[in-house]
């Protein structure tokens, strides 16, 4: 498989993931029949390490794959984003781990709950972790979980965050996922209690952000020593930054029809209404320069073989929040000049702008704390974040 036949696989199913947008988030889930259609892809193997099979293809066609997947339904393609970056997560775990997962399975559907609402309890062999966890973003269509749990460290006081890993038969979900935007995703709670977890199946956040964990150096590859923040931003982002794309292209198609009332004239035929769509145009086509750009820095830091300093994480979350919010304010402005029926349900761009405007809320893009950190480290002061 190339990167290139991989994205075309992808791109050819975005007119059945718009088709079936309206039936996810009816459902509050994705719908079974697209996510084996995009399983069927193989692209959950994208960030498989290659002596499992897997692609290790590279950050900028994954942010393809991710705009292509969020023109068609951001919900879903948030959904399938998240669960092919949790297979880089789990090529972060140790060699033990990598093999008994990656030796009997070709690759994993996972949420990842970085949280901290978890705790890990050490015992002979491993852990009893119990916890329960918001966002649970892949869990509908899981096999595994990746679930934040603070554990002790020998010689201590503070415990540290780490993630275990458990199957989906031992895991709860629960029913909570009753929301405006991002309905489809299905991110229903999840817990577990007193579940064993072997000491190999368990890995640090803290190791994980700056891509020094012992899976990262055992692979040797610059793909698995990427900062984690970065990535994970993106993989949020590029189904957003899709949906901007899809806004503009039904707002260009709409306004040759629709006709303003009280005139006999198309929309299109307004030069108001061109200057706007010119000026929409070159705004989301700016997102994914920036989207592609940031993919870029984040892949050179990996292969630089040095760690991500902190003041150079916070910078990067903060830019790649400020990609969201462009996004974000593409979609508001299509709709906002596309009259009152871009709000009937059965119009796509209402659910665009709702999944969006929820997806914008997520942590990682939360500008007010990282502008506030990325200016303490400007300032010369201590970042005083996890970044």
């Amino acid at each position: 498989m190339q990167e290139q036949e991989l994205l075309s696989n992808i791109e050819a199913l975005t007119p059945m993931l718009a088709d079936n947008a309206a039936e996810a988030e009816r459902q509050r889930k994705p719908v079974d029949a697209v996510m084996q259609a995009i399983e069927d892809t193989g692209v959950y193997r994208y960030f498989v390490p290659k002596r499992f099979g897997g692609y290790e293809f590279g950050m900028e066609t994954f942010m393809k794959i991710g705009m292509a997947l969020g023109e068609g339904c951001v919900s879903t393609g948030w959904v399938t984003t998240f669960c092919v970056e949790h297979n880089w997560l789990m090529a972060l775990f140790n060699q033990q781990a990598q093999e008994q997962i990656f030796g009997n399975q070709p690759y994993i559907i996972a949420p990842g709950t970085l949280a901290p609402k978890g705790v890990a309890t050490p015992v002979e062999g491993g852990y009893r972790v119990t916890g329960r966890w918001e966002w649970g973003t892949g869990v509908m269509h899981a096999d595994w979980a990746l679930l934040g749990a603070l554990t002790p460290q020998e010689g201590s006081d503070r415990p540290d965050l780490c993630m275990f890993l458990v199957p989906m038969d031992q895991v709860e979900i629960i029913d909570t996922w009753q929301i405006a935007g991002m309905a489809g995703t299905g991110s229903n709670d999840v817990a577990v209690e007193d579940v064993f977890v072997e000491s190999h199946m368990m890995t640090s956040v803290t190791k994980m952000r700056i891509g020094e964990t012992d899976g990262s150096k055992w692979l040797d590859s610059h793909l698995y020593k990427m900062p984690m923040m970065a990535v994970l931003g993106l993989t949020a982002a590029a189904p957003m930054v899709g949906a901007a794309r899809r806004a503009v292209t039904l707002f260009r198609d709409r306004m040759q029809e629709r006709m303003v009332y009280g005139t006999t004239t198309a929309q299109g035929e307004k030069p108001v209404s061109q200057h706007r769509l010119g000026q929409l145009a070159v705004a989301a086509r700016n997102t994914e320069i920036l989207l592609m750009q940031l993919a870029r820095e984040t892949e050179e830091w990996g292969r630089s073989g040095l760690v991500c300093p902190d003041e150079e994480r916070v910078a990067m979350r903060v830019r790649i929040g400020d990609v969201v919010r462009k996004s974000r304010d593409v979609i508001r402005d299509v709709v906002e000049a596309s009259g009152a029926h871009a709000h009937f349900l059965d119009n796509p761009l209402q659910r665009m702008l709702r999944d969006v405007h929820a997806g914008s809320c997520h942590t990682v893009f939360d500008l007010d704390i990282s502008c506030e950190q990325y200016g303490r480290s400007l300032l010369g002061l201590e970042v005083t974040m996890p970044t």
